[in-house]
């Protein structure tokens, strides 16, 4: 009975053993989204901290205060005996009594004229601005970072998924390839080119398997290494294609792209900021005026009470800001130049991205109008004819090999129309997620930057 109960009890043991080795061993299947949240979750921190938002606008801060008013305290006359026997009307006339020191109380404030405070406001204005911008920019190009990981993964997903097939299907024709060669329907050269190409598919498997552990380690590397992140799985989901403007002429598609980009956007507002800084640079030479106003008590003046107002005004006559307006001025012409070469680039980067989503689209369109379907049925009757003797052992490995091989590349083209479709998107400054994985993270920066900048509006699928 005592070995009865310890059979049993270690059989309990096993199975709970085997659920938990199973449970662990199950991918988590994610979507694109959930992946985009998961990456911005543990890195929209570091991504803003990068661009520094926080000090730009700490500087706006900073650029539109008012000067501090100064206030000092003077004593004068000071000596061993002071003002004594002064006749002053405040004194006490006694050659053996002190009149006291002369005390002196006056507030000083600074008084910026010609506009520079305003000027300082605008220019801390377009920097924040642009390290808005620069932040959207981040976003967008960090998530088709993801996504490209994301479909890098699927890709081996599906790889293994046909090697596995073939090797399934390699099993089943091999056992009935025994048989037949028992009974002598095929001879033993056949069935050793079979069996060859049975094991190539599996090290086909095998190949597979160490792409598909290397996507996800990739993924992992992108969000940062999350708990269980080797187990992720990617969910078999395509973008649903939208019209983002791929229909459009190539010069209204570089307009649109020139209109959203936020790179070029943050580009502009640096360009402004120069200019407002080179007119603060000019406005330097006229001086800040300086108003003083106080009290003085002065016991050996004939008014012991008496106030005082002064201005004092700095003289430019020896150097008048030429170096800070050169200094601008070339400020002003690289910020241009900047401009101008990214305004380029985009242009040259929707011509190239409209060209690969109409190629991409074009092969995608190919494999699903007839190619897939030929493949497959070539496959299956090129097996029925070879099980029947009617066909060459040559002609069946080479119907498996183009049913491979036209799998393969259909994967690999919908990966490619699916990278291709959201780089198209990326170079239009176009967020075409389906769900708010990007804006619900990113919100809290934004509101925190003042409001200033509006991720695109995100469709619903």
């Amino acid at each position: 009975m005592k070995n009865i109960r310890l059979k049993l009890a270690a059989s309990l043991l096993m199975l709970c053993l085997f659920i938990s080795f199973n449970a662990q061993g199950q991918g988590q299947v994610l979507s694109i989204d959930e992946v985009l949240a998961i990456f911005y979750e543990r890195n929209l921190d570091l991504i803003a901290a990068q661009y520094n938002i926080d000090q730009s606008q700490a500087d706006a801060v900073i650029a539109s205060a008012i000067p501090n008013p100064t206030f000092s305290f003077q004593l004068s006359e000071l000596s061993r005996n002071i003002n004594n026997g002064s006749t002053a009307t405040g004194c006490n006339h006694n050659p053996g009594v002190s009149c006291g020191p002369a005390e002196y109380f006056s507030f000083s404030q600074l008084i910026e004229v010609a506009g520079k405070r305003g000027l300082r406001i605008q220019s801390s204005g377009f920097a924040t601005q642009a390290a808005e911008s620069d932040f959207r920019d981040a976003v967008r190009i960090f998530s088709n970072l993801v996504r490209d990981t994301y479909y890098e993964l699927l890709q081996a997903q599906k790889n293994h998924w046909l090697a596995q097939e073939i090797v399934d299907h390699y099993q089943v024709i091999g056992k009935a390839n025994s048989l037949r060669l028992k009974s002598g329907d095929i001879s033993e050269s056949d069935f050793l080119r079979v069996k060859m190409e049975a094991l190539r598919a599996e090290s086909d498997l095998d190949n597979a398997q160490t792409a598909l552990e290397q996507a996800k380690a990739n993924l992992a590397v992108v969000l940062r290494w999350p708990d269980k992140s080797l187990q992720f799985e990617a969910k078999e989901q395509w973008p649903e294609i939208k019209d983002i403007g791929q229909h459009l002429a190539k010069e209204q598609l570089i307009g649109k792209a020139l209109e959203h980009r936020p790179d070029l956007q943050a580009d502009r507002q640096r360009a402004e900021q120069a200019d407002k800084e080179l007119a603060l640079a000019h406005r330097l030479k006229y001086p800040d005026v300086t108003v003083t106003a106080g009290y003085a008590r002065d016991p050996s003046n004939n008014a012991l009470n008496s106030a005082f107002v002064g201005v004092s005004v700095p003289l430019p006559l020896f150097y008048q800001y030429k170096g800070e307006s050169d200094k601008a001025a070339v400020n002003l012409n690289q910020s241009r130049l900047a401009m101008e070469q990214t305004e380029l680039g985009i242009r040259n980067d929707v011509v190239s991205a409209l060209a690969t989503w109409n190629s991409t689209d074009k092969i995608v369109h190919r494999f699903e109008d007839g190619l897939m379907n030929d493949a497959v049925a070539v496959r299956d009757s090129a097996e029925l004819a070879y099980s029947r003797g009617a066909t060459s052992v040559l002609d069946f490995i080479d119907a498996q090999r183009s049913y491979k091989n036209v799998m393969r590349d259909y994967y690999s083209a919908l990966i490619n129309r699916a990278n291709a479709y959201y780089d198209l998107a990326k170079v239009l400054g176009i967020e075409p997620a389906n769900s708010q994985a990007v804006v619900g993270h990113t919100e809290p920066y934004l509101e925190k930057a003042g409001n200033n900048i509006d991720l695109p509006a995100l469709g619903h699928r």
